[in-house]
């Protein structure tokens, strides 16, 4: 959270296409601020420290207009330690005194920038031990639960969120001999490829594309998604695991209203075991709380005779 003054200044170390710059995008979203971002590995030293005008005796710098003059916001200086050198030794003075020649970064803005380390394999340059002294540092890893949840928000396919839930391990393998991977955002990529009726083997790489191509056909059969959000499904829950899945999380997936997540637990709890019960719940209930839905999904659980046995079982998730 970005409190008060407090004006640390943060460096956030992550592989590449895990999200880093998304995650600072998603915060200054959420605490309704500015975000200004420059790609550091883009911008020459003169870029940020200004162009040098005469006058008379003496000179003075032209500022770019990209700084930040006032208001609140994130001003994130990405790609820090894949820049130049020069360029990175006055991006540092932005991100250590909040200041370069005589441009002074506003009040309500705070500096943070986003890098690799050496085991990413990316070109770096090694950050300077004074700064790296001074500023707060913080990690990104790929978290199979959080892209689940962001791909359900930015209405990625089905198929894809139950492929990526069975297959976990598929979400981020890097290959240092293919140009094309598995990452987060190179599956958001594949699912624009897959909807435009397009091999994604061009985003995610052949093997991760062939895997998914496989997984789709073997849920042809999943039961009726929409029968069962409309609370009129007589389906049984199916046994082999990828059909699970795939039933689990297309209902987590098109869960729009309280009667369809009503509906969907009432379906779930009749036939499902209650492990798949809970991978719904904790599916769908942190999208139920963003649009504040969950209190009305409580409210119709106590009255429903089927669902205010299990209740309890899903109290922590609801307090959230």
């Amino acid at each position: 959270k970005l409190i008060g003054n407090v004006s640390l200044s943060v460096m956030i170390w992550g592989p590449t296409g895990v999200g880093k710059s998304s995650i600072v995008a998603q915060v200054a979203e959420a605490q309704g601020i500015e975000l200004t971002d420059l790609r550091l590995s883009q911008i020459a030293p003169t870029d940020l420290c200004g162009i040098p005008v005469p006058r008379k005796h003496t000179f003075t710098r032209m500022l770019p207009d990209f700084l930040p003059t006032g208001g609140r916001g994130i001003l994130l200086l990405d790609d820090f330690n894949v820049a130049p050198t020069p360029t990175m030794s006055v991006a540092q003075q932005l991100l250590v005194d909040r200041r370069v020649g005589s441009y002074i970064v506003p009040a309500g803005w705070v500096v943070w920038a986003a890098g690799y380390r050496k085991e990413h394999r990316a070109a770096i340059f090694p950050l300077p031990p004074g700064l790296s002294n001074r500023i707060l540092h913080v990690s990104v890893e790929p978290s199979a639960s959080d892209f689940r949840q962001y791909s359900i928000r930015k209405g990625l396919s089905d198929e894809l969120i139950a492929f990526l839930a069975y297959r976990e391990d598929l979400l981020y393998r890097m290959s240092e001999d293919r140009n094309a991977w598995p990452t987060p955002r190179s599956w958001e990529i594949a699912d624009s490829l897959d909807k435009a009726g397009m091999d994604c083997a061009a985003a995610v790489g052949a093997e991760a594309a062939d895997e998914f191509k496989t997984f789709r056909e073997s849920i042809a059969h999943k039961p009726g998604i929409l029968r069962i959000l409309g609370g009129i499904s007589d389906a049984h829950f199916p046994e082999e695991t990828r059909l699970r899945f795939a039933t689990v999380m297309s209902l987590a997936a098109r869960t729009q209203t309280h009667d369809h997540a009503v509906s969907s637990l009432r379906w779930l709890t009749s036939n499902a075991p209650p492990e798949w019960v809970q991978c719904f719940a904790r599916t769908v209930f942190p999208q139920l709380r963003q649009r504040n839905l969950l209190c009305a999904v409580h409210r119709a659980m106590v009255e429903d005779p089927i669902l205010r046995e299990h209740l309890e079982n899903f109290a922590r998730l609801l307090a959230g």
